[in-house]
């Protein structure tokens, strides 16, 4: 069958190729939701296409007929040799691994592993909303860990929710988010290293979603928990879904530190029924072909950041925005334009321009909202323009 060409140099800015006109002919979530008239920078969708040897992966399964059920140890074999040349990090056991749905599925089973219903989960607040709601629906109780005024991990806070997550003697997980979302927080070696040792004093077990460690920012490193002295009772749940915008292409995989093996072999065999063969198939070709297309796309988002931050303080200075080092995701400090709780809000009533309410992202969240920055700079400077336009109309 006739192959489509490997990434090429035209492919230098995977952010830059797409117009609006073709992005609104997709059908899913982030292009539905809203009227045509309205920007929509909510949702963690990149508006890019994948990479070509992505394309051809699925292109050739599709051919092949190759539709049936994922099995195998392909896509942690690549997510293995991708945290070596990436990360320097050779732990990544392919024995100590599963395949899993999505990584909130994947958490949602890592937590059944290591506590019970009415159990506490600690989280650090603001934080990804779905860990709310996954954690409240699956019978457990979310004790909140709130971030310094930095947005980092602020180890006072995170040892007091310990305690009072153990009190009585129960069981309790951490749920850490790293990088973290929505700050774009990348915690660093000498963080994860004391959160592991606060977690082995208090017998608080970690569950880490590190679904955004491949985006991090030119000149910084990310840091895989199970890494760090201490991690080796932690558990892990990695996807290429965000990296290569393949959410729709279901895949993930659960690893164990080496101290945590026999609670990963408890998982339920029929967990690994969940993800889609194509999606395993499209996520190793986008780990092991797609470093080119990531690299560029990096570039871009570095770019974005500072788009975006030379924009708000030129538009909207009032607005408080600290580029993370992680994610492409932004996290907007609007509490200074007297707009109440939810200037998302008003954005998309006044200014026609969707992003993510604060307000769902727990303590810390109200007055903020999440703006993402995986589009074109166009798009970029059209939404600041509105949203400026919408805080004096």
């Amino acid at each position: 069958m006739d192959r489509i060409p490997r990434e090429t140099p035209d492919e230098a800015n995977p952010l830059g190729h797409l117009t609006l006109d073709r992005l609104r002919r997709r059908t899913s979530m982030k292009w539905l939701r809203y009227p045509p008239d309205v920007l929509p920078l909510w949702v963690a969708e990149m508006d890019v296409n994948p990479p070509r040897p992505v394309v051809q992966a699925v292109a050739d399964a599709m051919a092949l007929g190759d539709t049936g059920y994922a099995y195998g140890t392909a896509y942690a074999e690549a997510l293995a040799e991708f945290a070596r040349t990436r990360w320097g990090w050779d732990g990544l056991d392919v024995a100590r691994t599963a395949l899993v749905p999505d990584v909130m599925l994947g958490v949602v089973e890592m937590l059944k592993l290591v506590t019970g219903p009415g159990d506490p989960v600690i989280v650090n607040c603001p934080v990804y909303p779905p860990f709310y709601q996954f954690v409240g629906n699956m019978g457990r109780r979310v004790v909140e860990a709130p971030l310094g005024q930095d947005l980092r991990i602020d180890l006072g806070a995170l040892e007091d929710a310990f305690r009072r997550a153990v009190a009585g003697g129960r069981r309790a997980a951490y749920l850490l988010c790293s990088p973290h979302n929505p700050t774009g927080t990348l915690h660093t070696a000498e963080e994860l290293t004391a959160v592991a040792a606060l977690a082995d004093t208090h017998g608080v077990r970690v569950v880490a979603d590190e679904i955004h460690a491949p985006l991090v920012a030119s000149g910084a490193s990310f840091v895989p928990y199970l890494s760090v002295p201490g991690g080796e009772r932690g558990l892990s749940l990695l996807s290429a879904s965000k990296a290569w915008n393949l959410a729709g292409l279901k895949a993930a995989v659960a690893v164990a530190g080496p101290a945590a093996a026999q609670d990963l072999a408890r998982l339920p065999e029929e967990v690994g029924h969940g993800p889609s063969h194509i999606g395993v198939i499209a996520h190793t070709a986008a780990l092991r072909d797609g470093t080119a297309w990531l690299d560029a796309l990096l570039s871009g988002l570095d770019r974005n950041r500072r788009l975006l931050a030379g924009l708000l303080a030129e538009r909207l200075p009032a607005v408080r925005y600290r580029p993370g080092e992680a994610t492409f995701l932004a996290w907007l400090d609007c509490r200074a334009l007297g707009l109440g709780d939810d200037p998302a809000a008003v954005f998309l009533e006044r200014g026609r321009v969707a992003l993510s309410s604060g307000t769902a992202f727990g303590t810390g969240g109200a007055g903020h909202a999440r703006f993402n920055l995986a589009t074109s700079p166009e798009v970029i400077t059209e939404a600041v323009r509105r949203m400026a336009a919408a805080t004096t109309g």
